[in-house]
């Protein structure tokens, strides 16, 4: 019977390190798109409830809804953004979508909408725009550092 409890904290001498190390890298090499998953949560969460924050869920009944919709389709596209990584660089494009279509959507959705409702999708738009490009980016460079 083979002694086993005698037991090295050390595994550098394991033959399977150098595999190890290199499926770890692979693994936490695309960790750069997750300082994304939270801001864009956090963009998801705000567009979800903005409605009721900015108290235009009975003046404007149907972008309550659009914008409860878009603010958890957000929040899902931030939780792929922190549990794959990986495949979810090419989601920067969708997200800029959403964006552009949270920046119109008071004008194609709502009826007559106020100042306040129009800015709250502006500027909703504007930074889901920008945090997609950030993805694009980190997608852009990701694909020209590899050999």
């Amino acid at each position: 019977m083979a002694n086993v409890s005698h037991t090295r904290g050390d595994i550098t001498g394991h033959p399977d390190v150098p595999e190890m190390r290199a499926r770890y890298d692979r693994m936490l090499g695309g960790r750069d798109v997750t300082l994304l998953d939270g801001p864009v949560f956090l963009l998801g969460l705000y567009c979800a409830v903005s409605p009721w924050i900015l108290h235009y869920t009975s003046s404007h009944p149907a972008l309550a809804t659009h914008n409860l919709i878009m603010g958890i389709a957000i929040g899902v596209l931030a939780l792929g953004f922190a549990s794959s990584p990986q495949r979810m660089y090419g989601l920067g494009g969708p997200l800029c979508a959403m964006g552009i279509w949270m920046i119109v959507a008071p004008w194609i959705v709502g009826s007559h909408p106020d100042a306040g409702v129009i800015w709250n999708n502006i500027v909703i738009g504007a930074l889901a725009l920008v945090l997609g490009t950030a993805a694009c980016a980190a997608a852009v460079m990701r694909s020209g550092s590899r050999p």
